[in-house]
């Protein structure tokens, strides 16, 4: 029955997106567009804008993977959305930390060897540092059973555990609370370095989960959201509409550009070591946009800081934005507020999950889909 159901919400999937082909295309706009803080004039620029676009990881449900945690789901269509979301901020953060934001993706292949082990982190197997199966057992330990849907700031602590396990790219996951980003407690994570040199630095993905309203965004803050998009240091952010996750990486007028994960392909298989066959890892479609008064008010930005000085300037742009022009979604504090618990820098957690958690019922599957929870609460 739940496979039955499974196969139905694909073919539904597919349907929409093929349908949306039609659809889809760049507006022929005098406007800028912005895409994860480079800015781009659609009429001159179209080529190098579509190569940025095609260039970023696109994770989708999968199909045919091994069953997560042995006997859980071997598909994630119809509820792992949010993660695969999830896997492309946080890929994009590894790209700009291993290959830098200028890289493009070549379809014809002979990429470097840093990119098919960013690839190797996300295939759907449970060994993969960022996979599929690690995400939603890790995501047991934030209430969340295997086969539930997940909201912006799930993901965002589901993916800063995980960070701690990948020595290869050394990222350091700060996920802020109660709208508010600490800079003594990032230097602390980081860490900083006091002496002469700042090398010490971890790259830093900087997510900030916030609520924009009640039921629907509030229009106070549409401004403040496309200049995240403007910033060097953007990263994209997580929301989408009710049971929708979106990655958004840009916008153009009053319109969010984003990737769209609602599309099942099969799982791919690889050997350690080996290249990837990537050709379905890129979305060569004309980018998907929406209306930003769309939007679902849950929401996590994020940013990425290789280095400290890429971090102090992402405070003072923030700081601007936020100053000069009176826009302001989170408050940028500098040291830790007193009435808060000690910060302690996350560590290790034991993992015990066997998968068997997962959700056994389709009906309480779709029941989960629910608006993205109210988060800070």
């Amino acid at each position: 029955h739940k496979l039955l159901v499974y196969e139905l919400y694909e073919l539904y999937e597919n349907q929409i997106n093929v349908f949306s082909e039609f659809l889809e295309d760049l507006p022929d706009t005098d406007e800028p567009v912005w895409v994860l803080g480079e800015c781009y004039n659609v009429k001159t620029e179209k080529t190098k804008l579509l190569s940025d676009v095609h260039s970023r990881l696109w994770f989708t449900y999968r199909k045919k993977f091994s069953p997560i945690g042995g006997t859980g789901p071997s598909s994630d269509t119809g509820w792992g959305c949010m993660l695969r979301c999830g896997q492309m901020i946080l890929a994009q953060a590894l790209v700009c930390s291993q290959l830098g934001r200028a890289w493009r993706w070549r379809a014809e292949g002979g990429q470097p060897e840093e990119y098919h082990r960013i690839l190797h982190c996300f295939l759907d197997k449970k060994d993969s540092c960022y996979s599929v199966h690690q995400m939603a057992q890790m995501g047991v330990g934030e209430g969340k059973s295997v086969g539930e849907w997940y909201g912006p700031n799930t993901v965002a602590q589901v993916l800063k555990k995980l960070a701690l396990f990948d020595d290869w790219n050394s990222l350091a996951v700060y996920v802020s609370m109660d709208n508010t980003v600490v800079i003594e407690d990032i230097t602390t994570m980081c860490p900083h370095s006091q002496s002469q040199s700042r090398s010490d630095w971890r790259p830093l993905l900087l997510v900030i989960p916030l609520r924009l309203g009640i039921n629907h965004i509030n229009p106070v803050y549409i401004q403040a959201l496309k200049e995240c998009f403007k910033i060097p240091q953007s990263c994209g952010v997580l929301g989408g509409k009710p049971n929708l996750a979106y990655y958004f990486i840009g916008f153009v007028g009053e319109e969010l550009i984003y990737l769209d994960p609602h599309t099942t392909q099969s799982a791919v298989e690889s050997e350690a070591g080996s290249g990837v066959d990537d050709q379905s890892y890129h979305c060569l479609r004309s980018p998907r946009r929406m209306k930003i008064t769309n939007l679902d008010p849950s929401v996590a930005l994020g940013f990425f800081c290789k280095s400290e000085d890429d971090f102090d300037s992402w405070c003072n742009l923030v700081q601007q934005i936020q100053i000069k022009r009176n826009l302001r979604m989170f408050e940028l504090v500098e040291n830790h507020p007193p009435h808060w618990p000690p910060f302690v820098p996350p560590t290790k957690p034991e993992v015990q999950t066997t998968g068997a958690e997962f959700i056994e019922s389709s009906d309480k599957l779709f029941e989960s889909e629910e608006e993205f929870e109210i988060l800070n609460v």
